[in-house]
């Protein structure tokens, strides 16, 4: 549920009938954000009333009670425990609902009347930072959009609030918005209050996107410069870089404020703005993301099968995200590539030293939402214990990247940006007890040793008696009285009590407070300070233990940019030692990237279908596209043939390589590739209103508008959405225009079963046909999954569909169907006689059709149907032509 969509319950309208000054509180905080539920504080319990209650109530499945039962007409109220409360927070946020959190903003004891509260944070999907409430291995984005007017650039930032990750681009236009965001997938989108269709746009296809809408001014690029500058304490936006991006500061500004907005609190873990280009990536659209399958598969939308899946071997969450990230925006950037390539090639070559990292690296947290945690102040003990811990396996990991890194430039510089903290690491050491409780109110946070006053306030506590006797032994040593003792009482706490005999001694400080037969009972001022420090060591140790972590907590705060830094340095190397370990456990290769223009593959196999057939079953493929050569491969070959894993592999090639990873093949060479594209698939997108065809050949517009001679194009069956001879007209028409596409061509595999497509090779010197290998047997086939030279001019529709279970007289009954057919076999009245055991015959003189062909011109397009041009020399085929032509002419 979006904000556009809240629910009419989250405004608190209903008026209680004698209303407490608890009540009006209340009503006057939820008029601050009448769209979200109010969790309103109320000691150890946030408490929901009005529909709120009912709404939280059904959604949490808790109990619904009232308050003021007593009265004819109740309050709806639930409420739960504070302690608990994050969970809550997280389920009513991730059903789709904003929740507002009003904390009790002054200590109880000291209110004069009613507390004061106040809202210090509202929860939305993207706005997420508790430990469950967000995806470990992906980020969470709230992303913002700031339309362009006519040919104007798109404005669009990211910030994941439990990172610190802020980031910023421009868009060429409304459809390069809407892919960005489906590539980012963000958990919420914000955009101005007047933009009304393009956010129902995307979530058609992203449908469980939470929408958030500010005024148009918010986006004003001056104003975000403003709040920008002086978030991150400087003069001009300049140094970040962002520097002529006005639509994209205007979203970020926008976006930065509503965080603001929202959060009321610490921002300072985001620390910087910044910008990328979508030049600097291989591009990839929605559909290409989804038929690749790259990082959600197209069953469940879950993981499994997919290319992260076979890739991720990282140990830590902030890797994991990393090599999401990098899957989803390779590199177009030779030395960066060549960058990742080298420090993998070094770390498979020192196994001992890769397999050291990995283990270190498994006992690191995850420190890019550890320093986000501690910045918003939701950080506990538990947190800073592993901080601490995870920094203390950073000098072990410079080791281990240091027998690495004199062959890879690119681990020197990661190894220069892991800072130990040597200094922070002593600190929470010797501060913080190993065994933190979860809640930060029930102490025992900090050592003994650390501060002098807990420690006396936790010795008063594990012995107060003893403490006592210390007190009354050192002022009978004081006074020389022997028989002096401390009582205590209810009605004057604890006393001195003198017998008379001694009165004599009684030092003048004391002050008499009760007469007794045989002795006289004082106090001192002392001994009221022993007093008060005993009955409230307990109260003043929670106290002073809070105070005191949250001293520790604004300590590593204040290294936050250490921190971060060293964060992304280990999420790198985890990247890194995953992709070698996938290389080394899957026989992976180190590609040649160049800036040429071929993409040629030997051996090359699927990185994700591999790893599900028996080992060594797979049978691996050769691929060469080139500008010399052939720019575009038609496939073709029966179902089942692997015509499509073909396709797909040799795009997850290019993708990988320009990831950084090795890849699955013998040798590749592959040219940079600027925007890879995928028409693979016949999925019917009825939630878009769509059909399959018009889903094709949205995605096939795409691709003919955008493609340049530097993309990958791969397409699988185009135009079988429609009618036989409308799709094969569409399928024609679309090779030859990638074939000649800016006097170039773009590099394309195109399997099809239209084996009219073929004859495109004979017209178009850059068109090669290929098939894909089978052998038949007794009207059976095998399949060999080889891939060779030249065209196939069957299907074998039928044997496949006999190796799927169809009933063997469907398969009998198609068999003749088929001879019949492609026999052009006519009836009297120009019917093909497809059904001539099936149908009666018509009335003589009924004409219904007149042939298609005269018997002649039949048997002459089957002579032609039955050449094999590619067997043929020029010359023989130049004579065969003539033939042809000459028995035309007489008529056959």
């Amino acid at each position: 549920m979006t904000e556009s969509a809240s629910p009419a319950g989250t405004s608190a309208k209903v008026k209680a009938p004698a209303e407490t000054p608890m009540l009006r509180q209340y009503r006057a905080i939820k008029a601050q954000v009448p769209d979200a539920i109010l969790f309103y504080r109320m000691g150890d319990f946030y408490e929901m009333f009005f529909e709120d209650a009912e709404i939280a109530a059904r959604v949490l499945e808790i109990a619904l009670t009232t308050r003021d039962k007593h009265k004819a007409e109740k309050v709806p109220m639930c409420g739960v425990p504070v302690h608990a409360a994050e969970g809550y927070l997280t389920r009513l946020v991730q059903a789709g609902y904003r929740v507002a959190v009003c904390e009790q903003v002054e200590d109880p004891a000291a209110a004069k009347g009613l507390v004061r509260r106040e809202v210090v944070r509202v929860l939305t999907p993207g706005l997420l930072t508790t430990e469950g409430g967000v995806p470990a291995t992906a980020n969470n984005f709230v992303a913002a959009v700031r339309p362009g007017a006519g040919e104007a650039p798109w404005g669009l930032a990211c910030l994941d609030l439990s990172t610190g990750e802020f980031r910023v681009t421009e868009l060429a236009g409304r459809a390069e918005a809407a892919d960005e965001l489906y590539r980012l997938e963000p958990a919420e989108i914000l955009v101005p209050e007047d933009e009304d269709g393009f956010p129902a746009e995307v979530r058609r296809v992203l449908p469980s996107l939470f929408v958030s809408t500010r005024p148009p001014e918010w986006f004003e690029a001056r104003r975000g410069v403003r709040l920008l500058t002086a978030h991150f304490g400087v003069l001009s936006l300049d140094g970040f870089g962002v520097s002529g991006l006005e639509a994209g500061v205007g979203a970020a500004g926008a976006l930065f404020s509503y965080v603001e907005e929202t959060q009321k609190g610490d921002l300072s873990h985001i620390r910087a703005l910044r910008p990328y280009h979508l030049s600097e990536y291989l591009r990839l659209d929605e559909a290409t993301k989804r038929n690749l399958e790259l990082v959600a598969n197209g069953l469940d939308g879950g993981r499994r099968g997919t290319l992260l899946e076979v890739l991720d071997f990282t140990v830590t969450s902030m890797g994991g995200r990393l090599l999401r990230h990098w899957i989803l925006y390779p590199l177009t950037d030779l030395a960066a590539i060549e960058g990742r390539h080298a420090a993998v090639a070094a770390l498979l070559e020192a196994p001992a030293a890769r397999a050291d990292l990995r283990a270190r690296l498994r006992r690191v947290a995850d420190l890019e939402r550890l320093v986000a945690r501690v910045s918003l102040g939701t950080a506990s003990g538990r947190d800073l214990v592993a901080l601490k811990k995870s920094l203390r396996e950073v000098p072990g990991i410079r080791d281990a990247v240091a027998e690495t890194a004199a062959s890879a430039p690119l681990l020197a510089d990661l190894l220069g940006g892991l800072d130990p903290l040597e200094d922070l690491v002593a600190v929470l050491d010797a501060a913080l007890r190993e065994d933190c409780p979860l809640q930060l109110r029930e102490g025992r946070l900090i050592r003994e040793g650390y501060n002098a006053e807990l420690d006396e306030l936790m010795a008063i506590q594990r012995d107060g008696r003893a403490f006592i006797a210390g007190v009354e032994a050192a002022e009978r040593e004081r006074t020389g009285i022997p028989s002096l003792k401390v009582g205590f009482n209810k009605v004057f706490g604890y006393y001195i009590e003198v017998g008379k005999a001694h009165a004599a001694k009684v030092p003048g400080h004391y002050v008499r407070k009760q007469t007794l037969v045989a002795a006289e009972r004082y106090i001192t001022p002392e001994l009221k300070d022993v007093e008060a420090k005993i009955l409230t060591a307990q109260e003043r140790r929670l106290a002073l233990e809070y105070e005191l972590f949250q001293e520790l907590r604004r300590r590593v705060a204040g290294e936050g940019p250490r921190i971060q830094e060293t964060a992304r340095a280990l999420a790198r190397l985890d990247v890194l030692a995953g992709l070698t370990e996938a290389a080394d456990r899957h026989g992976y290769v180190r590609p040649r990237v160049n800036a040429g223009d071929a993409i040629d593959i030997r051996d090359g196999r699927h990185p994700v279908v591999e790893r599900a057939v028996e080992p060594g079953t797979f049978v691996p493929n050769d691929v060469r596209l080139d500008d010399t050569g052939a720019r575009l491969l038609i496939l073709t070959g029966p179902n089942m043939a692997g015509k499509s894993t073909i396709l797909r592999q040799t795009a997850l090639i290019v993708l990988m390589a320009q990831m950084g990873s090795f890849v699955p093949a013998a040798e590749a060479e592959i040219g940079v590739v600027d925007r890879l594209f995928s028409r693979v698939g016949a999925t019917d997108y009825l939630a878009r209103g769509q059909s399959t065809f018009m889903v094709e050949m949205s995605e096939t517009a795409n691709i003919l508008h955008n493609a340049t001679p530097r993309s990958l194009v791969i397409l699988d069956e185009i135009g079988r959405g429609t009618s036989t001879y409308d799709g094969l007209a569409i399928a024609w028409a679309v090779a030859e225009y990638l074939a000649e596409k800016d006097g170039r061509g773009v590099k394309t595999l195109f399997a099809t079963h239209y084996h009219e497509l073929t004859e495109l090779a004979a017209q178009r010197p850059k068109v090669r046909n290929l098939h894909v290998a089978v052998r038949e047997w007794e009207h059976r086939i095998v399949f060999l999954h080889r891939l060779l030279e030249g065209a196939t001019n069957r299907s074998y529709g039928i044997q496949v569909a006999a190796l799927a279970g169809v009933p063997g007289g469907v398969i009998a009954r198609a068999r003749e169907i088929l001879a019949n057919i492609e026999r052009d076999e006519l009836n009297v009245w120009g019917e093909p006689r497809i059904a001539k055991t099936r149908r009666e015959a018509k009335a003589p003189g009924v004409q219904m059709a007149l042939p298609l062909f005269p018997d002649g011109e039949s048997a002459l397009r089957r002579e032609l149907l039955a050449l094999d041009v590619n067997q043929m020399t020029p010359l023989e085929a130049l004579q065969r032509l003539a033939e042809l032509q000459a028995r035309a002419r007489k008529g056959g």
